[in-house]
């Protein structure tokens, strides 16, 4: 049976809310990375879609903690 990899976001690895933390873990990379690359992403796209992307990932993506 294999087993299945989800995402959740890090308890222990956070800055705000986890997610970067979160996504690191998942995908096998620093997260002080994705940090920066969502930094650059967020304020070359015009700031709010970042903003918005973050905020909705705090909600849908579940705390680590709780699984």
């Amino acid at each position: 049976m294999e087993h299945i990899h989800r995402l959740y976001r890090s308890q222990t690895d956070r800055m705000f809310a986890g997610i970067c933390g979160g996504l690191g873990e998942y995908w096998h990379v620093d997260p002080t990375a994705l940090r920066f690359l969502f930094v650059v992403v967020t304020v070359l796209s015009g700031f709010f879609p970042g903003v918005i992307a973050y905020i909705v990932g705090i909600f849908i993506i579940p705390n680590a903690a709780a699984h």
